[in-house]
């Protein structure tokens, strides 16, 4: 093994999402989300599972924040939960749940690490839904004044600010899938909350910016690293059309360059339209500081014309893990080369990466080498994407606890310290150990 040291002053941390971990569901004031409405509709679910629980970290955060400070993180990148500081998306602000917030950025700061807050990772309030959710133009709005909510009360003390988490899965799965809240399949309805998603990530930069100038602001996707099934001209040009829907779709709008002319024509042939207004292409472009990459495989893309989008997916030829995923550890550093080189260069944050691993505790201790491999593998690969002039700043590992993980419940695992539902006892596993020593080294041996 070689060691590769990462750049000096390289932050290193972990990620986590309000509903996956807090619990306390309709506690202190806090309102209804669509996850908390879509967890009670029979079958969406995985074992009937929700969030109301979770792992209570609502009312344990001080002894997760310890856990942190053991492991060394340097950074925490939580999110907020929209429903509990403004419990119906508008309106009348619930103090219970904004002191939350400030306990959880004191006892941050108090250990030593950086708070890095998201605005939205999928909660969102469900009066906003039964007033049309993020296909309601209004909805951008509210996003507006609840990102000026929560500067104004956390800016003092958290600087590192993410408008969203995911929106192609928000859109997406949420809208023309139908398998995450809040459950619709509609296409026509998928291109306005796409649009709208964008839209309101522009207006939050802006407000933003308005009350804190010096914070730093970005917003991060989930990608994968496309790579053409063989060498076929037509094979490399539906994996142009798959970097279309999948990235230049969501990154394009922000950096300036609109939307995908392929996508455009696509919606528009299904009568599905971007609900694009006067100055709305220039309001998502308001600028950024950097750009979050949420990465765990690869693609690999074969041309189908037989199908509208024009590419599917090829057979996997790699290992998989529990959540069908590739194990493909290369796609990390593949997909910030490929990235930096479509967007100039700009500063990275790697917002989540990690691996599903079900690892079960034996006489106390998790051993979950696959994803301690994998980890492993992607921390070599992105240092390789540094060395080749990419611009990275972080890292944080997806997730610091086993949490809920969405549709699939309990059932999948993504942490680094393993919770235990019933006990709520928390052991770190292997990977823990491999990451605190990665952090104490800033580098890492493969």
């Amino acid at each position: 093994m070689k060691f590769h040291a990462f750049p000096q002053g390289f932050e290193w941390g972990a990620a986590t999402a309000a509903y996956q971990i807090e619990g306390g569901s309709l506690e202190d004031g806090k309102g209804l989300s669509i996850w908390d409405v879509f967890c009670l509709q029979p079958g969406r679910v995985q074992n009937g599972d929700s969030g109301a629980v979770a792992c209570d970290h609502y009312h344990r955060f001080r002894d997760d924040v310890a856990l942190m400070r053991g492991l060394g993180l340097q950074t925490y990148r939580f999110s907020i939960s929209w429903p509990r500081v403004i419990p119906f998306g508008a309106g009348k602000r619930n103090e219970q749940g904004l002191a939350f917030y400030d306990r959880l950025v004191d006892e941050l700061l108090a250990q030593g690490i950086r708070p890095c807050a998201t605005l939205y990772h999928w909660d969102l309030p469900q009066a906003l839904q039964d007033l049309g959710g993020w296909a309601n133009r209004d909805t951008a709005k509210h996003f507006s004044d609840y990102a000026t909510t929560m500067i104004e009360r956390l800016g003092d003390r958290v600087t590192r600010w993410i408008t969203h988490n995911e929106a192609i899965v928000t859109a997406a799965m949420g809208h023309l899938f139908g398998v995450l809240a809040p459950g619709i399949r509609d296409l026509k309805i998928a291109a306005r909350v796409t649009h709208h998603l964008l839209l309101s990530h522009g207006l939050a930069v802006q407000a933003l910016r308005a009350a804190r100038p010096g914070v730093e602001i970005g917003i991060t996707n989930a990608n994968s690293s496309h790579e053409p099934a063989d060498d076929r001209e037509e094979t490399l040009a539906a994996t142009e059309l798959a970097r279309d829907f999948d990235t230049r779709l969501y990154h394009g709008p922000v950096y300036g360059r609109g939307y995908p002319e392929s996508v455009v024509r696509y919606y528009g042939s299904h009568g599905a339209a971007l609900p694009i207004e006067a100055g709305d292409l220039e309001t998502i472009a308001a600028p950024t500081d950097f750009l979050g990459v949420n990465l765990y495989s690869r693609r690999r893309i074969l041309a189908d014309p037989a199908r509208g989008v024009g590419f599917r997916d090829a057979p996997p030829t790699l290992p998989l893990t529990e959540m069908g995923y590739e194990q493909a550890p290369h796609a990390l550093g593949d997909f910030v080369r490929w990235v930096s080189r479509e967007y100039g260069k700009p500063r990275i944050y790697i917002t989540e990466n990690g691996a599903c691993d079900a690892t079960a505790p034996k006489d106390g201790v998790v051993d979950d080498q696959l994803r301690l491999g994998l980890l492993r593998g992607f921390l070599a690969g992105l240092h390789g994407a540094i060395a080749d002039g990419c611009d990275v700043r972080a890292y944080y590992v997806w997730s610091l606890l086993d949490n809920f993980e969405w549709s699939f419940g309990y059932s999948k695992r993504f942490g680094i310290i393993w919770t235990d539902y019933e006990t709520q006892q928390r052991i770190p596993k292997a990977s823990a150990r491999f990451f605190a020593d990665v952090i104490q080294r800033n580098g890492v041996d493969a």
